[in-house]
């Protein structure tokens, strides 16, 4: 098994990358130039670091990323910054995982497992999920003035109306942590369908160790992996 990592230099990302290697899965990661998030893992056989820009890869740079890949995880986001909140590429995940999924179709490959981090702002407006009125009226406004927000939406989005469920190359996954927090090490975690408390009012705690924990596990275990393809379900610390 081989997985390409796309956002692997970001907090989350990069414990993705760890998780796989610790089970001695290869691991594909694009970082740009300069970065030193996992130079300690400079060395180790299993990593295989490809220098670049994501949001720049035209399709055959694309192609060449994935045609030895098993499976894509994205955890790209936006810096916390002005400059990353408001300028671009304001579309960072649509548009790279658009671009993915239109490499791994021009691909001889028969079937790709891609999973995206999103978030539990993003309603699965398929599964009808009934979010209470004030929550949608903040996330209304939060994907009008607020550009990470309306790109993690249309990110998920993409996946459910456009690859959808009858894709014969890809099989999805989008992972909803609720609010991220940093811990040494994984705990438990419960995994549910939808969101059990309000996401702007009442938010819960995830832990990026068992968000990546989870992505490890969902690439593993066939059988949770059948589980849950092509639907978004929400993670919690317990």
């Amino acid at each position: 098994m081989k997985v390409l990592v796309l956002g692997a230099s970001g907090a989350t990302g990069s414990l993705v990358v760890r998780q796989l290697i610790n089970k001695n899965i290869n691991v594909k990661v694009v970082v740009r130039i300069g970065s030193n998030k996992l130079n300690d893992l400079s060395n180790n056989r299993c990593l295989e670091t490809v220098i670049g820009n994501i949001s720049l890869f035209d399709l055959d740079q694309n192609i060449g990323l994935i045609k030895d890949c098993d499976s894509v995880v994205c955890c790209l986001g936006h810096n916390i910054s002005f400059k990353g909140i408001f300028g671009k590429p304001r579309m960072l995940v649509t548009d790279s995982i658009r671009n993915i999924c239109n490499a791994i179709k021009k691909s001889n490959k028969e079937k790709t497992k891609l999973i995206l981090m999103n978030t539990t702002a993003n309603m699965n407006r398929k599964a009808k999920e009934n979010y209470s009125r004030k929550d949608r009226i903040v996330l209304s406004l939060l994907a009008l003035f607020l550009p990470p927000h309306k790109d993690n939406v249309a990110a998920a989005r993409y996946l459910s109306n456009l690859i959808g469920e009858n894709n014969s190359k890809i099989e999805w996954i989008a992972i909803r942590p609720d609010t991220l927090i940093n811990e040494e090490k994984e705990t438990e975690y419960e995994i549910v369908k939808a969101p059990k408390r309000s996401p702007v009012f009442d938010s819960g705690k995830t832990s990026r160790i068992n968000v990546a924990h989870f992505i490890a596990e969902l690439l593993i275990n066939e059988e949770l992996w059948s589980n849950w393809k092509f639907q978004m379900p929400v993670i919690y610390n317990k």
